[in-house]
């Protein structure tokens, strides 16, 4: 029988990315829509895991947002978080899930944290306050994923992995213009002020710097880091500190990033940087070693990417 691979969150950005890289393996990939089943309802994820007994389990689920959506909803992140990841890690370990990887957020690490940043930073200081709820609710995910592996993964033969991705963009993001990350905002954004003739609008400085991965780079990463087999893993992380950062390896300024995409959306108008509005810590860089010293690396250029993700929001928009 092939194995049967739960894919939990697959209509969103991340998960369709691993469901897409997975249907070229002989697997059985298991879904569901949030109609089909509410991942923050306990009894219908134990009900769900106890029918279909997946093999192995990628959770990309979650709700996710900008700094204004975390600003703005803090509870509903908190909440909903640790409802979903809680609910899925303990339904998989009570019907035999072996092999587990869940997806958390750089921005579980503290504001001032040394750039690069380690894994083992994580916890060594306060966290930026503008998305701590979410941030909070990713940490709790990491922690559990080793609680289990420290108390069952002798006797149950238990992996749980963690991975830490940096900023996100690519096919299939969100581009609302009030509940986007930093790239899909932006492209909207130019595009819009392209459409319109108008001044283009930057919250920030724009001297901040970020470090971006597109999408399928890390569905790739999540897919070979799941493949690992459990000596070459253990031996790589330790049991308190077992998350592996997922990073492009470089970063840059959000005004450099903002000058690339109106180049690609063919945007000549001027640009304005509104220092009055917040634009989070000012320097986010993982430090992907760890991973890189296993055998990954990332595949596709940030202006590749981006030209990938302004024909995904072109195609959104039609």
């Amino acid at each position: 029988m092939r194995k049967k691979i739960y894919v939990a969150g697959h209509n969103g950005m991340v998960g369709s990315s691993i469901c897409r890289q997975l249907s070229k393996e002989s697997v059985n990939i298991l879904t569901r829509s949030h109609q089909e089943l509410d991942l923050t309802n306990q009894g219908k994820v134990s009900d769900f895991f106890t029918r279909e007994s997946p093999d192995e389990v990628f959770i990309a689920a979650g709700r996710v947002g900008g700094i204004l959506a975390n600003s703005t909803f803090p509870a509903d992140f908190l909440y909903q978080n640790l409802m979903i990841q809680t609910n899925i890690i303990d339904a998989a370990f009570k019907n035999g899930v072996k092999k587990l990887l869940f997806i958390g957020s750089s921005s579980i690490y503290p504001k001032l944290s040394k750039q690069p940043m380690q894994e083992n930073l994580l916890l060594t200081g306060p966290l930026e306050t503008s998305n701590e709820a979410y941030s909070i609710a990713k940490i709790a995910g990491i922690k559990m994923c080793e609680s289990y592996n420290k108390q069952y993964g002798e006797s149950h033969g238990l992996s749980y992995r963690s991975i830490i991705p940096t900023n996100l963009y690519g096919t299939g993001d969100n581009y609302h213009p009030k509940n986007s990350h930093v790239i899909p905002a932006l492209i909207r954004k130019v595009h819009e002020a392209k459409v319109m003739n108008q001044t283009l609008n930057v919250w920030g400085s724009g001297k901040a710097k970020r470090e971006f991965l597109f999408v399928d780079d890390l569905a790739s990463a999540s897919i070979f880091i799941m493949n690992l087999n459990n000596d070459t893993y253990s031996k790589s992380v330790d049991l308190n500190c077992s998350h592996i950062n997922v990073g492009y390896g470089g970063d840059m300024s959000i005004e450099t990033l903002v000058n690339c995409i109106a180049e690609i959306v063919d945007f000549k108008g001027s640009i304005k940087f509104d220092k009055s509005q917040p634009e989070g810590v000012q320097r986010k860089f993982l430090d992907s070693s760890k991973l890189n010293h296993l055998g990954w690396n990332p595949k596709v250029s940030l202006v590749d990417g981006l030209r990938i993700a302004y024909d995904d929001f072109l195609r959104q928009l039609q």
